[in-house]
């Protein structure tokens, strides 16, 4: 359950860095809501992911994912192109999350 609480909560927060963005600096209502709103719940699962995950491994995936979906919502929304450099750190970045999830022994206490 903890690793379902954890995926919502990097959705959950990738939505609401999006609205962040678009918020122009809190001077649009609707999506200062979300961003508010969406940091809520990020945090509150995230809060419940933590009763069964690790930490260290809990905020790698939530830090290392939250990076990469992040840049998606960029590329497709704001139209934010990385570049070569950005995109190979990226994947480093999915890369350690998947060694932390398939190799750590960490990750499953």
């Amino acid at each position: 359950m903890g690793y379902l609480y954890l995926a919502i909560a990097i959705a959950a927060e990738v939505v609401a860095t999006g609205a962040l963005k678009a918020s122009d600096g809190f001077s649009k209502l609707g999506p200062s809501i979300v961003v508010v709103v969406g940091y809520g719940i990020a945090f509150f699962l995230f809060s419940l992911a933590l009763k069964t995950l690790t930490v260290g491994v809990a905020y790698a995936i939530w830090a290392g994912m939250g990076i990469v979906l992040t840049a998606i919502v960029g590329v497709i929304v704001f139209k934010e192109i990385p570049d070569t450099p950005a995109v190979l750190g990226m994947a480093l970045i999915v890369v350690g999350v998947l060694v932390i999830n398939v190799f750590s022994k960490t990750a499953t206490q």
